[in-house]
């Protein structure tokens, strides 16, 4: 079984929510899939198609899939992205019909053709599972299938994944009495035993201002509220009223 060290940047990150494996992976696994147009011409790009599977379709309206997945392929980062932006990004394509690739290509894109949610359908690996598929003015066509494994970490379908990211941390804990070990081995308190670890990633102050950030997102959060969220909150209300009975 392959082994992977995990940093506290891993656990906790900033991004759009309102979930890590249904938001903020979809997101990651768009960035990812874009990369890979861009290695074989984003200019020749014709069509762009998203399928969602499993827990990813049946969730996905409530948890923004949709539009994390539709940010992530205009080129947009979660971490950096103004979030007061997504519900007129959103809207913007919605009303044209057309989605600016990685910002340098713009096609035809409609969401709610182009981005298709598969309820009956998983694939055996995992059950947040989305495919994206391309097709190009030559005629060729490419797809690609990304799952959403939890926390914000995605995994390419036929990648093995994880082994050649393992590093050798001076205090590996994959238990709690291995914690408390290190912490009566070095005399360090927790937190001195984690920032030991995360020196092997980067400098002490690096990881202090990472921590820092961190916190300010979650405070800023807390007062502003999540525009995601009101734009999910307002398309159900829109649903609801819909299906009111007479």
């Amino acid at each position: 079984m392959s082994k992977e060290s995990i940093s506290v940047f891993d656990i906790f990150k900033i991004g759009i929510g309102p979930s890590s494996s249904h938001t903020l992976g979809p997101w990651r696994a768009a960035q990812r899939f874009i990369n890979t147009i861009k290695s074989r011409g984003i200019d020749q790009v014709r069509s762009v198609r998203v399928l969602l599977y499993g827990s990813l379709a049946k969730t996905g309206k409530g948890h923004g899939t949709d539009v994390a997945v539709i940010l992530g392929l205009c080129g947009e980062d979660p971490v950096t992205f103004d979030v007061n932006q997504v519900t007129p990004r959103i809207e913007h394509i919605q009303e044209h019909r057309k989605i600016n690739l990685d910002g340098k290509k713009e096609i035809t894109f409609d969401p709610a053709e182009d981005i298709v949610f598969l309820y009956d359908e998983s694939l055996p690996f995992h059950p947040n599972a989305l495919t994206f598929l391309c097709s190009f003015t030559d005629g060729n066509e490419i797809a690609e299938t990304w799952y959403s494994i939890g926390g914000g970490f995605v995994v390419k379908e036929g990648d093995a994944g994880g082994s050649e990211d393992f590093v050798h941390l001076p205090h590996p804990i994959e238990k709690a009495e291995y914690l408390l070990a290190a912490c009566e081995e070095t005399g360090l308190d927790i937190s001195g035993v984690v920032m030991e670890n995360e020196k092997t990633w980067r400098s002490v102050e690096e990881t202090n201002k990472g921590v820092l950030a961190i916190w300010h997102a979650m405070r800023d959060c807390v007062y502003r509220g999540g525009p995601c969220w009101r734009y999910v909150a307002r398309r159900a209300q829109r649903v609801a009223t819909r299906c009111r009975p007479e």
